[in-house]
């Protein structure tokens, strides 16, 4: 019976994570969507200071989206464990940049293409080995918890760290390394996602009827998260203000969900009951997502497509054969001829440098 309950609970969760991650992405589409609606209005836009998005429904409706949204990503912690809740928050990523292909005219490389699939499998093969049973359930469980030797070793550790960023290294490397202010709001982003684990299961108490309210740990908690994400979006916001968020956001994925992962095994011992298969498989999937942001981020701007394939792949073998390109070829394609020119002339440069000849300068 336990392990049935364990089960239902897990494909609640999963479901809660996923709406989640649509919502979430979606909410950027309709948001956007709505700005480009005033910005052919004349209306003031908002990175000018205008406030007339907010008479835009389209922007209220992505506004609400994101709210369902991370209400539902609340609740998924609640009865998934965190190792599955939060990797599978990349799916938002997805979803936004499928849905920008479709309705905003944003083109998906290559590179992005790939980069969702791989995404895609990452996650399910997280899903396949993620742990199914759920240890904590009353926030009796959860003090006990807390007081364990290990977490508070790692929950000290995390403020010194934090503190010694924000208040050392951040005045002096902040502006220019991007590690700084994410790796702040990642290590506290561990200690926000337990507490939001702690607070989901006291309202699956609540609703059960016992008094919540009066247990102290529940203020404790609510306390801390409040602190704890006021933190998060405070240094995630400096680090979008200051270097490009194509960088920022794989990185801070990564360096975030790397933490959940680490808090996650010492808080609650997911790891303890999971076979190694399932560990590795794991890490695999998870793994498998990181790279999958990369290629979908890291790559955004460059104009590559499967038609670009076979004309790379030709350059390529030619110059693997040692075979250049004649000028009949070149002038027998006008649309390449000024490519196949240049192309030419730095043969050409490169082999006259190679033998010392002056003339190639």
């Amino acid at each position: 019976m336990s392990q049935t309950r364990g089960r239902y609970d897990f494909c609640i969760g999963l479901v809660l994570a996923m709406s989640s991650s649509i919502f979430i992405g979606g909410s950027f589409i309709l948001k956007k969507k709505g700005l480009l609606r005033l910005a052919r209005k004349g209306s003031m836009r908002a990175g000018q200071g205008g406030h007339a998005y907010l008479k835009e429904w389209l922007w209220w409706a992505g506004l609400l989206s994101m709210g369902a949204g991370e209400v539902a990503n609340f609740a998924a912690y609640a009865f998934a464990p965190a190792t599955l809740v939060t990797p599978l928050g990349a799916l938002s990523v997805l979803v936004s940049a499928i849905l920008s292909s479709f309705f905003l005219n944003e083109k998906l490389n290559l590179h992005g293409k790939i980069g969702c699939l791989l995404s895609i499998l990452g996650s399910t093969v997280m899903v396949i080995h993620a742990p199914q049973e759920e240890e904590v359930e009353t926030l009796n469980e959860m003090s006990h918890k807390l007081g364990d030797p290990g977490f508070v070793v790692f929950a000290t550790l995390v403020v010194i760290v934090s503190l010694i960023l924000i208040f050392v290294v951040g005045p002096r490397h902040g502006q220019t390394n991007i590690l700084v202010y994410i790796t702040i709001c990642s290590v506290i982003g561990a200690l926000s996602v337990s507490c939001v684990k702690g607070l989901g299961i006291a309202i699956k108490e609540l609703f059960a009827g016992k008094p919540v309210l009066k247990h102290p740990l529940f203020w404790i908690l609510l306390l801390s998260l409040i602190v704890c994400v006021s933190t998060q979006i405070n240094y995630l916001n400096r680090a979008l203000d200051i270097f490009n968020t194509s960088i920022v956001t794989p990185i801070y994925y990564v360096i975030f969900t790397t933490s959940v992962l680490t808090c996650s095994a010492i808080l609650f011992k997911e790891w303890q009951h999971m076979e190694a298969d399932d560990i590795i498989g794991t890490f695999s999937g998870f793994l498998t997502i990181i790279v999958g942001i990369f290629l979908l981020h890291a790559f955004k701007d460059v104009n590559f497509t499967l038609a670009n394939l076979p004309l790379s792949l030709r350059k390529d073998d030619r110059a693997a054969n040692g075979t250049l390109l004649s000028t009949y070829d070149c002038f027998n394609h006008d649309e390449e001829s000024s490519a196949c020119l240049g192309e030419i002339q730095s043969t050409e440069n490169l082999s006259a440098r190679r033998n010392g000849s002056l003339s190639a300068f």
